[in-house]
């Protein structure tokens, strides 16, 4: 293969050795890495199926099946697995992840999302919006995962998606993707540096989510044994359902400074940082509400509907999104849990056709069962200091991840040398 760079405009082209095609590296070539094509450094590009019958086939024991909603960047999204059953696996055989692949959707809006396979979904199966990359012994796959989500290099793979309206990369076309290999010594470190980052963050999920099953589970204990009465919850707390600023006035949106979070945050364990930014005009000259950390999330339209998270950040919501808050800080917390365990109180009146809707009035009449003073303050002595702690971990997490996002193209285009950016990690983590 042979290769020339483009100082002027940090621009590699190369030569494939696949028909004679060139290729474009959107990353800078640099002393020591040489440039070469992913097909030359993986044993297996490979994308599956969806068994006959689609969901209908799903089971609720069986062998994993992983579709693009369980792959984001770097990580994997396991909540939402789908099983399959054994004669479906054994038609899916040649599509059997492996630890170590490298997973990266190829179709529809999620395309070009990057994760490495969660160990405990070695031996699942993936369906067609998701190939599977298996490096050779020349290519770490931690540093091919972080190679593809850089931003440079993403933006490279969205551009040379094909499709009238529906994007897809091809089989053919990530064989061909110019890859600028360091040695592998060089590779192990630099993905020792961004892994330990992640794994920081994942240590910090999983600190999350057992403070919130711990709080949970105190929740439904003080409410099965202690004192209490039911009220309406447009009593107890405010409620709000927002709106979106208009589209036609850049004005609203340009250079904003005020979070603002749309229905699909609903969806999010905590919300720790805004869809989009608003100016304060925009907030000024529309249905926004500002909500306060703290405040419960309820998704009351359409995918969204039902869902329930917590705002740790002052934010604005779209119409499609209700908040729920008290100044009475133990009040408020007993109510995010109450409110997560009587949703199908609320879904049960949803109205509308095809898009079904959670009104207002349903959330302010819904009877929320409150314990009386002196066990809700005992509750809360002991439910407020792990309701911090996740919202501390989480808020952590986003630092983490900012770092990890400045740190990786710089380390991918050698602007940045390992040893310096494991002092940067050191003292971060």
């Amino acid at each position: 293969m042979s290769c020339s760079t483009d100082q002027r405009n940090w621009r590699s082209r190369c030569v494939s050795s696949w028909g004679g095609s060139v290729l474009d590296s959107p990353i800078p070539l640099h002393s020591g890495w040489e440039l070469r094509t992913l097909g030359e450094l993986v044993t297996k590009i490979g994308s599956g199926a969806t068994p006959r019958g689609g969901k209908e086939v799903y089971v609720e024991r069986g062998t994993p099946f992983i579709r693009s909603q369980n792959v984001v960047d770097h990580r994997m999204l396991s909540d939402d697995i789908a099983y399959i059953g054994d004669e479906a696996a054994r038609a899916l055989s040649g599509v059997t992840v492996r630890r170590g692949d490298v997973l990266l959707n190829i179709t529809g809006d999620s395309i070009a999302r990057c994760a490495l396979v969660d160990p405990v979904l070695e031996s699942a199966r993936v369906n067609q919006h998701v190939a599977i990359i298996r490096t050779s012994n020349l290519l770490d796959p931690v540093f091919l995962q972080k190679y593809l989500v850089n931003p440079a290099f993403k933006r490279f793979m969205i551009s040379h998606s094909s499709g009238a309206t529906r994007k897809a990369l091809t089989k053919r076309q990530i064989e061909q993707f110019p890859i600028l290999v360091p040695p592998r010594s060089e590779q192990e470190a630099i993905a020792a540096v961004l892994g330990a980052l992640d794994e920081k963050i994942a240590v910090n999920e999983r600190v999350a989510t057992t403070s919130d099953a711990l709080a949970s589970a105190r929740h439904r204990w003080t409410a099965i044994t202690s004192a209490g009465k039911f009220e309406r919850l447009g009593r107890l707390a405010q409620v709000v359902v927002g709106g979106t600023p208009s589209r036609a006035k850049p004005e609203y949106w340009t250079g904003g400074t005020v979070h603002w979070i749309n229905s699909g945050k609903a969806n999010d364990f905590r919300v720790i940082q805004p869809s989009e930014m608003i100016t304060e005009e925009g907030l000024a000259n529309s249905s926004v509400k500002l909500m306060p950390p703290g405040a419960t999330l309820i998704g009351i339209t359409g995918a969204t509907m039902g869902q329930i998270s917590r705002l740790e950040i002052t934010a604005g919501g779209s119409q499609n999104v209700a908040g729920v808050w008290s100044d009475d800080q133990a009040l408020n917390d007993w109510l995010f849990y109450d409110i997560r365990f009587r949703v199908a109180d609320l879904t049960k009146h949803a109205s509308g056709g095809a898009q079904q809707h959670i009104n207002k009035r349903v959330i302010t009449e819904l009877e929320c069962r409150v314990p009386f003073s002196d066990d809700l303050r005992e509750w809360s002595a002991g439910t407020a200091p792990l309701v911090k702690l996740s919202a501390q971990v989480l808020l952590e997490n986003r630092a983490l991840a900012t770092l990890r996002d400045a740190l990786l193209p710089q380390l991918m285009s050698g602007r940045l040398r390992v040893k310096d950016a494991e002092k940067i990690v050191e003292d971060a983590t």
